[in-house]
């Protein structure tokens, strides 16, 4: 599964603590985890969550962030790209579904590309988005708007599922 999720940790508790227990769930349920390939913020969580209940982790990191991001040195797997594009690439190749954790640009521009090419009929994988603490709640309700507004060829519910708290992604595993 791909994780995207913020190179910082943000400034609540509850983000470190829901992307720890997404990593653990993950490599419990012996699902590949596939992200960033960085050792800072939420997604050394994820990924140290991983290896520690040991889990495969691999990271896609592209030349360009290999020293601005810090590169994980204790992953399964890291592969390191030329352009965010490849590596954006790499990650839906690696994955059969992606989960949306707290982050910034990086983290919603993944999303929007796996929503367009989920519309566009590329793929039909899987997106969750984990609203920690609501975090996400006023990008859901645009997206919905979006669709009301008709400006999407689906309802935003078939293809996105909106969880709360990182048990309740067991259920979809």
């Amino acid at each position: 599964m791909a994780v995207f999720c913020g190179s910082q940790t943000g400034s609540e508790t509850i983000f470190t603590t829901h992307t720890n227990q997404i990593g653990k769930i993950l490599a419990d349920k012996n699902i590949n985890i596939v992200y960033g390939g960085a050792d800072r913020g939420l997604m050394a969580v994820v990924a140290n969550a991983g290896l520690e209940a040991n889990g495969t982790v691999i990271g896609v990191l592209p030349q360009l962030l290999r020293e601005i991001e810090l590169q994980h040195k204790g992953l399964t797997e890291l592969h390191v790209v030329d352009t965010m594009h490849t590596r954006k690439q790499m990650l839906f190749n690696k994955c059969d579904a992606a989960i949306i954790l707290p982050g910034g640009f990086g983290t919603l521009d993944e999303l929007f590309e796996m929503l367009t090419w989920n519309q566009l009929k590329i793929h039909e994988k899987k997106i969750f988005i984990l609203n920690s603490n609501g975090f996400y709640d006023h990008l859901i309700s645009h997206i919905h708007k979006m669709h009301e507004a008709k400006f999407l060829y689906f309802h935003p519910d078939e293809i996105i599922t909106i969880i709360n708290e990182p048990e309740n992604l067991e259920q979809f595993l």
